[in-house]
């Protein structure tokens, strides 16, 4: 997966890179003709001929960085996303697929006071927090806080 997208990042920005070199010659090169001409109506030449297709190179060397560097970065987001997606709990080559059970079991209600959200007291997104407190069930009947998608606690509370 890496190699592929890979291969088509690298052309990108050495293509950029030889672009910014190929402008900054072309801009030098015109300045040092500009400079040994006196009268406006000679230094034209040079500006038409060098100076503004250099800079035209600049601006698209430029272009071809930036969009080569946000493509290396989607790339290596790409196989980060695929390396954390392949790895498997260890239960679920044994039972044939993915998990379907809830990450958390407990029956005891948590939350984090001005969250949205009610999980389980053992929920990966609660457990070890200091600021969670038990739920009330005057909150879970408002309907103030919805139930959390990772622990998937009950309405019910504790005795579910």
């Amino acid at each position: 997966m890496r190699t592929s997208r890979l291969r088509t990042v690298h052309p990108v920005l050495w293509a950029g890179w030889a672009a910014l070199a190929a402008g900054a010659v072309l801009c030098v090169i015109g300045w040092y003709g500009i400079s040994g001409e006196r009268y406006a109506e000679r230094q034209l030449p040079y500006l038409a001929s060098c100076t503004v297709p250099g800079a035209a190179l600049i601006i698209a060397g430029a272009v071809l960085l930036t969009h080569g560097r946000n493509a290396l970065a989607a790339a290596r987001v790409e196989e980060l996303y695929g390396l954390l997606v392949a790895t498997e709990p260890a239960g679920a080559a044994e039972s044939g697929g993915a998990v379907s059970a809830p990450l958390a079991s407990s029956g005891d209600l948590s939350m984090v006071p001005g969250g949205t959200l009610w999980h389980r007291a053992d929920c990966p997104l609660v457990a070890g927090k200091a600021e969670a407190v038990p739920v009330d069930s005057r909150v879970l009947a408002g309907g103030e806080l919805g139930p959390c998608p990772i622990c998937e606690p009950s309405a019910a509370g504790p005795g579910d």
